[in-house]
């Protein structure tokens, strides 16, 4: 049979898009802030992970520009071969040096910084344990590692101590979390799950994508936050750091095992300069200014609390991630092109990116929107959550 036959026809996303209620793949019309453009419309953002609001700073964009006027637009070839510049170095270096950690590599995006460090890491009798609302490049990471993966309940710690007593003793174990869940904005119980890997001689890898430059006293993310320490760190640029790619941060001999193996990071090319140079400006600023940290708690703390007193369903969250939890898949639609239509931007997150029965809006906020605009949008969630008797 012809391959193309078999490919699925994804009748439900054509028809959404003929009743104008597909929600993906919309075109913006210039920067990202804390509001934005479409089609001529200005919109309230609360769909982007520009947590600290450092995508437009002026000092940001200078920095990419002076990177592109010395160094071009491309390395054209991997950091493993011709593709590493000395500024890719350096921000290593001092990602480490912020991280605390001895060493660290950057890799092209933060997918493939999870997918390398999982599937290189482990041999075919080592087991990771994964908390089941990890990051899909988490889960993709265990897919392709040769070794054994174990599934436990989200931040369940009977669930996880059920899995570690599964593990043959002589194993090797890496226990992956995300430290903040991009979904339901609540964190990890890092501090129980690091002593119960202790009691186990596991290792623990956080991927803290959404909490660095968000939490802790300089930024550090939710090992700061909660003051504990991970084996590995996970990072990406394209939240809080203003730019794409992500890196990972360990000790010295875990970096360099890393750079000889990990293939997403040898067979693919490198970082741009103008990308690198954006995420070295946006961590100076993020060590440089911490009011925006304060200002992005005080945002996402009000914000919270007004769902939380509409008599929305916001979840666990106790972040800058706040879920408005729907349950049915149309009626999450529904709000979301309601919200829409209001100018308001939301992302609606549906199965599989959610369980089938838990569709929600994910709301995202920054330090630098401003009370009008939580307003303008609160105001909008209680009209049309009223109207469609969700609250």
């Amino acid at each position: 049979m012809d391959l193309f036959r078999k490919i699925p026809k994804h009748e439900d996303a054509r028809i959404a898009i003929e009743m104008g209620f597909y929600p993906y793949f919309i075109p913006i019309s210039g920067e990202q802030g804390p509001t934005l453009e479409i089609n001529g419309k200005n919109m309230i953002m609360l769909g982007s992970n520009n947590y600290l609001g450092l995508t437009n700073h002026p000092e940001v964009k200078e920095s990419a520009k002076k990177a592109i006027e010395k160094y071009g637009v491309g390395c054209t070839g991997s950091r493993f071969l011709n593709g590493t510049l000395d500024i890719h170095v350096e921000l290593e270096e001092k990602l480490a040096d912020f991280m605390g950690m001895e060493s660290a590599l950057i890799f092209s995006t933060g997918f493939q910084t999870n997918l390398g460090t999982i599937s290189s890491m482990m041999t075919k009798d080592d087991f990771i344990l994964s908390d089941s609302f990890n990051h899909a490049s988490i889960i993709d990471g265990c897919r392709i590692a040769k070794g054994n993966s174990i599934i436990y309940k989200h931040n369940d710690l009977e669930s996880l101590k059920a899995a570690f007593n599964s593990i043959p003793e002589k194993a090797g174990t890496l226990v992956a979390t995300d430290g903040l869940f991009s979904m339901e904005g609540d964190f990890a119980r890092l501090p129980e799950i690091i002593k119960m890997a202790k009691e186990h001689d596991s290792r623990v890898m956080v991927d803290d994508a959404h909490a660095i430059g968000v939490y802790g006293k300089r930024g550090r993310g939710t090992t700061e936050h909660f003051g504990v320490e991970a084996d590995i760190i996970m990072g990406t640029f394209s939240k809080s750091l203003a730019s794409i790619g992500g890196f990972v941060a360990s000790t010295e001999e875990v970096i360099f095992h890393l750079k000889h193996s990990a293939r997403p990071l040898i067979f693919s090319a490198s970082p741009p300069p103008a990308a690198i140079a954006t995420v070295s400006k946006a961590l100076d600023i993020v060590m440089e200014e911490p009011e925006r940290r304060s200002e992005l708690m005080k945002n996402a703390e009000y914000f919270r609390n007004s769902l939380k007193k509409m008599g929305y369903n916001i979840g666990l969250s106790e972040s800058q991630i706040i879920p408005v939890i729907v349950g049915d898949l149309m009626e999450t639609v529904g709000l979301w092109k309601s919200l829409y239509d209001y100018d308001v931007f939301t992302n609606p997150v549906l199965y599989p990116a959610t369980p089938p029965e838990r569709s929600l809006i994910r709301n995202s906020i920054m330090s630098t929107h401003s009370m009008e605009d939580l307003d303008q949008a609160l105001e909008t969630y209680e009209k049309i959550g009223r109207d469609m008797g969700i609250i």
